[in-house]
C-alpha cells in the first residue's frame, strides 16, 4: 500500500519560481495560420490541469506544503530560461494558441511569482486567466477520498477540481471584470474559453486505485462527462460564445503509466509499446465527450463548441516519430531518473539526480506524462486550425 500511495502521490506531483517575475518575450509561432485567417478574441480563459496550467501549480502545492519540482530548472529552460510553473521545458499548447491569436500569454490566476501575466493587463486579467492546476480532476476530490482512492492517508487529489476552478471564476474573478450581466456577456462573448483537458488525472487515480476497467467505465466516465457538460452550461450562461473542449491523451502511451502500472502480458501492448486497454479507455472517453458536445450544440446553436483532438495528434507523433523529427525511442522521457523509459517516481525531473536529454526538441515526452515544447507546438497547430475555421 505504501508503494502504491507513493506512486500516486509522485504521479500527481509530476502532473502539476521562486525567482522574480520578468515578462517573457513573445515570439511569433511557426504553427500559426496566416493572420488573415485568425478570428479575433479579446482574451483567453482556461480551466484544466497541468497541460494548460501556466503557473498555478506551485501556489496550490504551497498551500498544502508539498514540494513542487516544476519550480526548478530544467523546467522552462527551452524558452523562458527559468521555471515559470509550467510542466514543460518551454511553452504549453495554450501559449502557442495565444501567440497564434496575437494575444498575451495567459497569466495564472494564482500567480505571480510563478507565472507571466501581461504587464499591459494591469493585474485585472482583462486579457484572460488560467485557472488550471496541475493534478486537477474533473470530479471533486471527495469522490475519490470517499472511495479510498488513493489508498491510505494522502492529500491527493487536491481540492482543485473543475467545479472549484469554476467557483474561482464566477465568485472571485468575474466581479472584478464586469459589473452587470450585459458587461459580462460582452466580455466573455469576445473571449476564447478552454474547458480542459479534464479526465487524465481522474483515470490515473482510478487506475492506481485498482479499479476494474468495467467499473471505471460505469462509475467514473459518466460522472466526468456530466461534470464537463455542467461546466459548459454554466459558462454559456455567463455569456461565453466560443469554447474549446479537448479530449484526453493516449493514456496507455504515457511513460509514467507504463512504468508504474506495467502489464505482465506482452500481448496487451500495441506495436508502439502502448498499453491497449488504457488507450481504449481514452477512446471511450473521447467518443462520449463528442456525443455530449453534439447535444450541447443542438441546445445552443449560437455557441461555437470546438472539440480539440488531443488523442489523435499525440498518437500520430508516437506512431510516426520521424515524420515530426522526433527520436525513434519515442516513449523515452527527456527529463527524469534512472528506470524504464528514463522515468523514476522517486527521481522526478527537477531533482538533483535527474538527467535531461541534450535535445528536448527531439522528444515527445518531457517528464513522464507532460509533453515537450516541440510536441506542444504540433498539437497547437492542429487545434489552432480548428479554432480559426470556426471563427471565420
Amino acid at each position: 500500500m505504501q508503494i502504491m500511495r507513493s506512486s500516486l502521490c509522485a504521479a500527481a506531483v509530476v502532473l502539476v519560481l521562486l525567482s522574480p517575475w520578468k515578462a517573457p518575450v513573445q515570439l511569433a509561432s511557426a504553427a500559426a495560420p496566416s493572420p488573415d485567417a485568425q478570428p479575433h478574441y479579446a482574451s483567453i480563459f482556461c480551466l484544466g490541469d497541468s497541460f494548460i496550467d501556466t503557473g498555478n501549480n506551485p501556489a496550490v502545492f504551497g498551500w498544502y506544503k508539498i514540494t513542487d519540482p516544476v519550480t526548478r530548472l530544467p523546467y522552462g529552460s527551452t524558452f523562458f530560461n527559468r521555471p515559470t510553473g509550467r510542466n514543460c521545458d518551454g511553452r504549453l499548447i495554450v501559449d502557442f494558441i495565444a501567440e497564434g491569436l496575437k494575444l498575451p500569454f495567459v497569466p495564472p490566476y494564482l500567480g505571480p511569482p510563478f507565472g507571466s501575466p501581461s504587464q499591459t493587463s494591469n493585474g485585472t486579467f482583462r486579457h484572460g486567466a488560467s485557472f488550471a492546476v496541475g493534478g486537477a480532476t474533473a470530479l471533486d476530490a471527495e469522490f475519490y477520498h470517499s472511495r479510498g482512492i488513493p489508498p491510505g492517508p494522502t492529500k491527493f487529489p487536491l481540492n482543485t477540481s473543475l467545479s472549484v476552478q469554476l467557483e474561482w471564476l464566477e465568485s472571485h474573478l468575474k466581479p472584478s471584470l464586469c459589473n452587470t450581466t450585459k458587461e459580462c456577456e460582452e466580455l466573455f462573448g469576445r473571449s476564447l474559453f478552454f474547458v480542459g483537458e479534464f479526465g487524465v488525472n481522474d483515470y490515473q487515480f482510478a487506475i492506481g486505485g485498482k479499479m476494474k476497467d468495467a467499473d471505471i467505465r460505469s462509475d467514473v466516465v459518466a460522472p466526468i462527462q456530466e461534470a464537463i457538460r455542467q461546466a459548459i452550461e454554466r459558462l454559456i450562461k455567463l455569456g461565453v460564445k466560443t469554447l474549446v473542449v479537448p479530449g484526453v491523451i493516449p493514456l496507455g502511451c504515457s511513460p509514467m503509466i507504463l512504468s508504474i502500472f506495467p502489464e505482465p502480458d506482452p500481448t496487451r501492448y500495441d506495436s508502439s509499446g502502448c498499453i491497449e486497454r488504457h488507450n481504449e479507455l481514452a477512446r471511450h472517453h473521447n467518443t462520449m465527450l463528442q456525443k455530449s458536445l453534439d447535444e450541447i450544440r443542438g441546445k445552443h446553436p449560437g455557441v461555437k463548441i470546438i472539440y480539440a483532438d488531443f488523442f489523435g495528434t499525440i498518437l500520430e507523433m508516437i506512431e510516426s516519430p520521424p515524420k515530426f523529427g522526433f527520436r525513434k525511442d519515442i516513449l523515452q522521457v527527456c527529463c527524469g531518473g534512472p528506470g524504464k523509459h528514463n522515468y523514476n517516481m522517486t527521481v522526478p525531473c527537477g531533482d538533483k539526480k535527474a538527467t535531461t536529454c541534450s535535445h528536448p526538441s527531439a522528444s515527445v515526452y518531457w517528464d513522464g506524462i507532460h509533453f515537450t515544447e516541440a510536441a506542444n507546438r504540433h498539437v497547437a497547430s492542429s487545434w489552432l486550425s480548428s479554432i480559426s475555421s470556426v471563427g471565420k
